[in-house]
């Protein structure tokens, strides 16, 4: 079973997270924050794994700290989950359309932690949600699950729609990243380790 569970507790956040790689795309969300919520279910719905996350984090502030603390945790439930991620695929890449949306996402559980993020989206609120804040809610995954995450959207301005074509492109991106390869029977890296 290809399993992790984080708990993060601060000043500012206190979460419980458990991933399940070899899932089904079972979601149970509870973060406070209506919007996040549906994100994280598209993403185990759509990266088919099953993840569970109860959040309590300084709302009254705002949500950065909810968005950015819930990244770092999923980050290191992946990590710990790969393991030494041998027999994976390690890659993954998806161009998904979202209505007048459209994301592309190529990601790499290749051991380095970097983000490129993009947007032409130039409305950024749904409701009361920045949906800016989502660069800070990837950069804080890909430094913990140690990967390189590229998102682009690069078409449609409702905020909506490009929140979730790029959460849907990523689901996707992991789901091939992540299955097991049965022509790689190691490390998947010229350098016998990640």
């Amino acid at each position: 079973m290809r399993s992790a569970s984080v708990t993060r507790n601060t000043r500012e956040t206190r979460i419980s997270l458990s991933v399940e790689l070899d899932g089904t795309g079972k979601a149970e969300i509870q973060t406070g924050i209506g919007f996040l919520d549906h994100m994280l279910e598209l993403l185990a719905r759509h990266a088919l794994i099953d993840l569970r996350v109860t959040l309590e984090g300084d709302t009254r502030v705002d949500y950065h700290h909810s968005v950015e603390d819930l990244g770092l945790a999923l980050g290191t439930a992946f990590n710990e989950a790969l393991g030494d991620r041998r027999g994976i695929r390690r890659y993954g890449f998806f161009l998904l359309p979202m209505d007048e949306s459209l994301c592309e996402c190529a990601i790499d559980f290749g051991g380095r932690p970097f983000l490129r993020f993009s947007t032409s989206c130039t409305n950024t609120f749904v409701r009361d949600f920045d949906v800016r804040l989502f660069e800070e809610f990837f950069r804080a995954l890909s430094v913990n699950a140690r990967m390189n995450i590229h998102l682009n959207h690069t078409g449609g301005n409702e905020a909506h729609h490009a929140a979730e074509s790029m959460f849907k492109a990523f689901a996707r991106a992991v789901r091939v990243a992540v299955e097991p390869d049965s022509r790689e029977t190691g490390i998947p890296s010229s350098k016998g380790t990640i």
